[in-house]
């Protein structure tokens, strides 16, 4: 029991002192990541969340998918998915939760942070000062718990913001901007006008169910049920429901820091007013039997404030793809403006503008400029409102906050500040850790002197070679025009064969398409064409477009749209080979074909789009000679994911003992092995909601053994689902040799490895 007697003074709340080496304020997807990335490391770390969950907008309180380049695969990014424990994380979401229950992507979250003794994790807890010692130093936070009345002050050298509304930046002064910036600042061609808006609003969703019996709605006092008001709601469809209703925004005219609650009433109006339509206008009759089954209490917000870095990323950084020597993640979602009026407007819900591929991060608009030892994270990083449109996203936020997560490391090793990463070649070391943990950085190759793989002879008991894919697929209809995506080397195109089947007798174009830029994935440059004849009926085509292949990158053999027309597709599916349609995602799209107004500074171009499985399957066809698409040397190039090559080894489709020999010249002491595996970066992993039709990704090696040189079993794995798998050895080992040996799951997939790598003591 305890008892106090009366007392004139104000009774003082409890205090708690925490020294850490990274403090984190913002639990969402961004700090998250960085948290988890930072304490893998080996550093201290304090997270601070205010919600009783992580995950910030991807989590159950409010609901929205996780996406950053694949745009909901919508785009020309292939193979774009982002790396490293967003990835993980994704993965093993499929894993768990391939429905897309967001409150199991809850658990997941809270599993990866805890299982780290390292991390200090601080839900429902709220950074509301600090301190400073001199002008551009943060000493210490203060931060307080509402579920447990205690106020943590938490100090640490370093600390990272990822609070979506820079409250850490903020209070300690650092400079930021806020809406729109003039077209002139930064010569950017879609700046908006102020008619169109300076600023994004909030979204709030809801989830409805079918009960089978009638279930009537009184709607509450405060619910909008003017429902003329509201003129985006004569787009509704009665199907769609949470995430899918991002269009249900508002408070693009308000100041979306401080009117944040005064935004999230107006959604509710709209949202219970919405639904009191949907129930008792009488003009839909389906929803009779249909109740609400939750509406979200707090907004996904999407804009407030932006801090400056060292480098404000601005619109041509992103259309021209502009390369960075200090780029440490990368973006790819559209550039994706919404007016500002929101739900009570006239206008489209978005304009998304997409770029012709995937576009580089510097490390310079991470950091704040003015004090010393802030990073920067989430949706506030050094950005223009318009490159802002694009970076916003919480895979692209996550992907960029593991960068800084391992900035600090690097930091706290070298006792240095964030700016001074920049000097004496750090970059380089930064990035090879973040690539060797999992991350991709474009045209960046790992290179790591303590890397013994390359100095190994490295043998296969196969190696697959392309003389084509088997004719035993699905008939797919050239509705759309289609092209089997190829990464070929230097040389003679071989003669192909095709198998079609006709309506009636026609003609098929067919061409051979690259991108004007090396490594983008966009047919826009024709290098061949020829049209064929097809009679009624079944028949293959032979084609052979007399081309020599100047350069190694992606080639597509292309199909011109003839809905006479179907085309034999293949069972097989193999790394780095995909077939694309000439055709739309409406998520993101609205034509196959982007055709800006002209003068906003973005680029025309066509979208060539995979299907998602179970559909996308390649093509069937047959070369006359065979093609090399993988060697065992691939395992040493330092790329872990398709580029300009399939940057992999394959062994045979009739292989069933696959495996990997790996033989130096003398004993080698080996602390840690690296394994990245195909789980098929096109695939975009939307967290909640959609659904995905398997577990595990059908690339992905599902059991690993590895034995040394004696035979001795060193690690055996029996369901891995995740692209690295590392192996760690409590006492490293000394051995001339290893034998790593893999099992498919999926007949009609060859096993396939990315990379190997074997860190030295």
């Amino acid at each position: 029991m305890i008892k106090e007697n009366f007392t004139q003074e104000k009774r003082g709340l409890k205090n708690e002192n925490i020294d850490s080496d990274l403090v984190i304020v913002g639990g969402g997807l961004a700090g998250t990541c960085c948290a988890i990335t930072a304490a893998r490391q080996g550093i201290n770390v304090v997270l601070v969340q205010d919600r009783p969950v992580l995950g910030g907008n991807g989590s159950s309180e409010i609901r929205l998918w996780i996406l950053g380049a694949t745009s909901h695969m919508g785009n020309n990014n292939r193979w774009a998915r982002e790396g490293g424990v967003i990835d993980e994380i994704l993965l093993e979401n499929l894993y768990r939760n391939p429905e897309g229950n967001p409150l199991i992507l809850d658990t997941i979250l809270i599993e990866k942070v805890t299982e780290l003794p390292n991390i200090k994790l601080l839900l429902n807890t709220a950074m509301y000062d600090l301190e400073k010692k001199g002008n551009d130093t943060i000493d210490h936070v203060l931060a307080f718990c509402s579920q447990n009345s205690t106020i943590y002050r938490l100090k640490a050298p370093l600390f990272v913001d990822g609070s979506g509304d820079g409250i850490m930046s903020f209070m300690a002064g650092a400079a930021f901007r806020m809406g729109a910036e003039a077209a002139s600042e930064f010569d950017e061609a879609f700046a908006p006008d102020q008619a169109y808006g300076e600023l994004l609003g909030h979204s709030l969703y809801f989830y409805s169910k079918d009960t089978g019996k009638p279930v009537r709605f009184v709607a509450p006092q405060y619910a909008n049920t003017e429902i003329e008001e509201l003129p985006r709601f004569k787009s509704f469809n009665l199907k769609d429901h949470g995430c899918r209703l991002w269009w249900v925004e508002y408070g693009g005219r308000k100041d979306t820091i401080h009117d944040s609650e005064t935004i999230k009433w107006e959604l509710w109006r709209v949202i219970y007013g919405i639904w009191n339509h949907l129930k008792n206008s009488g003009e839909y009759p389906e929803t009779d039997t249909h109740t609400l089954e939750w509406v979200g209490s707090i907004p996904g917000k999407r804009e407030s404030r932006r801090f400056e870095g060292d480098y404000i990323l601005s619109q041509k950084d992103l259309v021209e793809q502009r390369e960075f020597s200090d780029a440490i993640s990368y973006g790819g979602w559209a550039l994706d403006l919404h007016p500002a009026d929101g739900v009570y407007g006239e206008k489209p819900g978005c304009t998304q503008w997409h770029t012709k591929g995937i576009y580089q991060i510097p490390y310079r608009t991470m950091y704040s400029k003015n004090i010393s030892n802030l990073f920067l994270t989430g949706r506030i990083i050094s950005a223009s409102h318009v490159a802002f449109g694009s970076s916003r996203v919480m895979a692209t936020c996550a992907h960029n906050a593991q960068a800084v997560a391992m900035a600090a490391v690097l930091c706290k090793e070298e006792e240095i500040s964030p700016s001074e990463i920049l000097n004496e070649g750090r970059i380089e070391a930064l990035k090879d850790r973040l690539v060797l943990h999992g991350q991709y950085i474009p045209n960046h190759v790992l290179k790591l002197k303590e890397d013994l793989a390359p100095l190994a002879t490295i043998s296969a008991s196969s190696t697959m070679r392309l003389s084509g894919l088997a004719f035993d697929g699905p008939w797919k209809s050239l509705t759309f025009a289609a092209a089997q995506m190829l990464p070929l080397s230097p040389g003679k195109l071989p003669t192909m064969k095709f198998l079609f089947k006709a309506k009636e007798n026609t003609k098929i174009q067919v061409s051979l398409l690259k991108s004007k830029k090396k490594g983008n994935f966009s047919p826009e440059v024709i290098l061949a064409k020829k049209e064929f004849e097809l009679t009624l009926g079944e028949q293959y085509l032979t084609i052979d477009l007399q081309i020599n292949i100047e350069n190694s990158e992606y080639y597509f053999v292309a199909f011109e749209a003839n809905d006479k027309v179907s085309i034999r597709c293949s069972q097989t599916r193999a790394t780095g080979l995909l077939t694309v349609f000439q055709k739309f995602n409406k998520a993101v799209a609205t034509s196959s074909r982007q055709e800006p107004p002209k003068g906003i500074g973005i680029e025309d171009f066509d979208f060539w789009l995979p299907e998602r499985r179970p559909e996308g399957h390649n093509l069937g066809f047959e070369f006359s000679e065979a093609i090399d698409l993988y060697s065992t040397k691939d395992l040493v190039n330092g790329i872990f994911r398709p580029t300009v090559s399939s940057n992999a080894w394959a062994a045979c489709l009739n292989d069933s003992h696959p495996f990997i020999e790996m033989v130096w010249d003398k004993y080698q002491i080996i602390s840690e092995l690296k394994l990245y595996f195909d789980t098929d970066f096109d695939h975009a992993l939307e967290s909640t909601l959609m659904g995905h039709p398997e577990h595990e990704i059908p690339f992905c090696v599902r059991e690993i053994e590895i034995r040394d040189g004696q035979g001795k079993v060193l690690a055996a794995i029996q369901d891995n689902h995740q692209t690295v798998v590392s192996l760690k050895f409590k006492d490293p080992i000394e051995t001339d040799q290893l034998k790593l040996s893999f099992k498919q799951k999926l007949e009609h997939v060859p096993v396939a490895l990315f990379g190997i790598v074997c860190l030295k003591k």
